[in-house]
């Protein structure tokens, strides 16, 4: 071990510094996921880079395995490590708005809900997710879909600059003209490149959107699916939202004897002129009959945070996920197969288009290469009762299984699980030896290795 001392780091950072002898240590180690529970043996909760910079710092010259924590939100679980070092950002939320030169600066540790809560002010937006309890570095570091990409792109693309802290403690700013190498890569490519503290946005004018959840029964889900699929490729790109499946929660707006039900449901979000919102929606009740909706004009974080009450922190989360260029009718029924099994009201699979502004930036413009899919899929097991965890996570690898022959080799980073890491390669298909090489100059020991790992 080097000299560098737990008491070292204490004196060089303004945030607080969490062992296991000091008050606080049990809730500052915990994760959103509950099948996570790992005791690092120091975390440091961040308030600026200069604290960043010395917690890396700690962790090199120890020879310490090194955990970066954003919103916290990872599915692995990589937030955290054993007998390690967590650099937690949660104290760098801070969200800097410009409305004239329209963009936004956000600090490492700044979710989406703080975000949008600074950008709506100004009737401003950018593509955001889907839980606004989701960090926003962590979600754009994998690519970044949302609500808004297929008219703005994914959050990646909307990235104008980040400030990182790489391994060897250097703080580097990169954007299109400072370090281009690093600011190509760490637009999709995770976490791989160092701990980013701060990124700046462009944001578009987006304040009110007309949409909300459009619940069908489950036995429409192929004329649903079908629907959607010939709709998306060439809607308006002001029109997203996505097909899920879901249980009915016991909402006000479900017949209360259909609650604990499975369903089909699309999710809408028109973010044009309000005044064609009405009209661009109903195209979704042509599929087939509703069993229920909630849908009408909403500030665009009211649609970003309606589905925050069901993944709350503290459930057990098991992930699988792909890319779909055709959301052919043998994914179909695969899907129909294995969604009537839903584990839990938490559980829910999602088929979220990227295509419109997606499809128009380069597969080799930035580390996220998939720019011919024209889905992500995501079956985002989520459930309370650990009792329950070997047989749901079955049930997660069942269904992924049976999708895998209708989809694409790789998928989106942010929705995989702890144990793809044989699938890094085929996640970034063409830019894969691009990583490698960037890897190698910025982290070359690969101390950033807590992640959808990209080894040196």
């Amino acid at each position: 071990m080097g000299d560098y001392t737990i008491e070292d780091l204490r004196e060089r950072v303004r945030g607080a510094v969490y062992t296991e002898s000091d008050d606080g240590y049990d809730q500052a180690r915990k994760v959103y996921n509950a099948m996570i529970d790992r005791r690092p043996r120091v975390v440091v909760r961040c308030e600026n880079a200069g604290d960043v910079m010395a917690t890396v710092g700690y962790a090199a010259e120890n020879g310490l395995e090194l955990a970066v924590r954003g919103g916290s939100h990872s599915v692995p679980g990589f937030g955290t490590v054993d007998g390690g070092v967590v650099a937690d950002l949660s104290g760098m939320r801070n969200v800097r708005v410009d409305p004239v030169n329209r963009t936004a600066r956000a600090g490492g540790g700044a979710t989406w809900g703080d975000f949008n809560a600074a950008t709506h002010a100004f009737g401003l937006a950018t593509t955001g997710g889907i839980i606004s309890t989701t960090g926003v570095g962590g979600l754009t570091l994998g690519g970044g879909i949302g609500y808004l990409d297929r008219g703005l792109g994914l959050s990646c693309d909307n990235l104008v600059s980040a400030d990182v802290v790489t391994a060897d403690g250097r703080f580097l700013i990169a954007s299109e003209k400072d370090n281009e190498d690093l600011f190509w890569a760490i637009r999709g490519g995770g976490g791989n490149f160092g701990v980013v503290t701060a990124m700046e946005f462009r944001l578009a004018p987006v304040e009110t959107i007309y949409g909300g959840p459009m619940v069908f029964e489950l036995s429409d889900a192929p004329a649903v699916l079908s629907g959607f699929r010939e709709l998306i490729q060439d809607a308006p790109e002001q029109l997203g939202g996505f097909p899920a499946f879901q249980i009915a929660p016991p909402l006000p707006f479900i017949p209360e004897n259909r609650h604990g039900e499975p369903f089909i449901l699309i999710v809408g979000c028109w973010a044009g002129d309000l005044n064609q919102g009405e009209a661009q929606i109903a195209k979704f009740r042509d599929f087939a009959p509703l069993v229920a909706e909630h849908v009408g004009p909403m500030p665009y974080p009211a649609l970003n945070s309606a589905f925050d009450a069901l993944v709350p922190p503290g459930l057990q989360h098991y992930w699988k996920a792909n890319f779909v260029t055709e959301l052919t009718d043998g994914a179909i029924e695969a899907h129909l197969q294995h969604a009537p099994n839903l584990p839990a009201v938490n559980s829910t699979v999602h088929i979220y288009p990227i295509n419109g502004a997606c499809h128009r930036v380069p597969a080799d413009a930035t580390a996220f290469a998939y720019r011919d899919a024209t889905f992500a899929t995501v079956i985002a097991g989520m459930w309370p009762d650990p009792a329950q965890n070997e047989a749901n996570i079955a049930w997660v690898r069942g269904y992924s299984d049976a999708l895998a022959p209708h989809s694409e080799s790789g998928g989106y980073v942010n929705f995989m699980a702890g144990d793809d890491q044989g699938r890094i390669a085929d996640n970034y298909k063409g830019n894969y030896s691009r990583l490698v090489e960037v890897k190698r100059k910025y982290d070359p020991g690969n101390l950033f290795h807590l992640n959808q790992n990209i080894a040196p």
